[in-house]
């Protein structure tokens, strides 16, 4: 069932500048993670959570996420392109009449978390906050929480006790008052959450205890890509060659790929259509 969740704002449009210069080539949400570009991954869990549709804002080679990858989504999709970054609060902002009115689940493309969904979001809905904030608790975190699990600090603005800290995974319901207080361009916490809090609004907190990645720089990318391994040594896609003389050790292999001479291949990402 769909009823009841609200629509899914994946945020696709920024540059990628830890990535380079695999973002030279690929935005960094079509990089690929396994068998499909990561932030397929963000939207196959959306639809089995029962999302019932997406909007993905897009900017640095906006042009590849085209039709036939739209189509090829579990879940119905719409790419609102920017002319230029409009910011974590200003891509939402922008995409109002696509996201229509009330709650927006709130996605970054490049974090990869088993989050329960429906219940981060019936935790908002119950909670009377403007925002819900998925954190994971950690000494020194930006985000401080107070005794009922609210927001009192964000990065090194306070606003009342804290009895643990934390840190703002990327993943969000902003509701509707929130959404109201979006300037047009900017950042999500420093021109939206912080202000909010400043003016005695409730921040809300959903603590997430789980394994997540944020695949945002090289190192992380080649472990999310080893970790989807998981009890697999390699995967080879579709129609990739690997030659006979190349042993793979904990090694992806895209579609369409080919792998000449000889030896050992460890630890290593070949993209789709790559030759190594």
């Amino acid at each position: 069932m769909t009823a009841g969740l609200p629509p899914a704002m994946v945020l696709a449009a920024g540059f990628g500048t830890r990535l380079r210069p695999l973002t030279d080539e690929i935005p960094k949400a079509l990089c690929p993670l396994g068998d499909r570009p990561q932030i397929d991954h963000v939207l196959a869990q959306l639809a089995r959570a029962g999302v019932p549709r997406a909007v993905v804002n897009a900017h640095h080679l906006a042009e590849q996420l085209d039709d036939a990858w739209r189509a090829a989504q579990a879940l119905p999709l719409e790419v609102v392109v920017e002319p230029s970054i409009l910011g974590t609060a200003g891509g939402v902002a922008n995409a109002a009449p696509e996201l229509g009115p009330g709650d927006v689940l709130l996605w970054n493309a490049d974090i990869l978390a088993d989050v329960d969904v429906r219940a981060l979001v019936a935790a908002h809905r119950a909670s009377g906050a403007i925002a819900t904030l998925v954190v994971k608790e950690r000494a020194g975190g930006r985000v401080g929480l107070g005794a009922e699990g609210d927001v009192r600090r964000l990065r090194d603005r306070s606003f009342g006790d804290e009895v643990r800290a934390a840190d703002y995974l990327g993943i969000a319901v902003l509701g509707a008052a929130l959404r109201g207080r979006l300037p047009a361009e900017g950042c999500l916490v420093g021109d939206a959450l912080i202000p909010a809090l400043a003016d005695g609004l409730p921040v809300g907190a959903w603590t997430f205890e789980g394994v997540y990645r944020d695949t945002g720089s090289i190192e992380a990318y080649l472990e999310a890509n080893l970790a989807w391994l998981e009890d697999r040594e390699s995967w080879v896609g579709p129609g990739a060659v690997v030659a006979a003389g190349v042993a793979l050790r904990r090694a992806v292999v895209g579609a369409g790929a080919r792998v000449e001479g000889t030896g050992a291949l460890e630890r290593c990402v070949v993209w789709p259509g790559a030759v190594a």
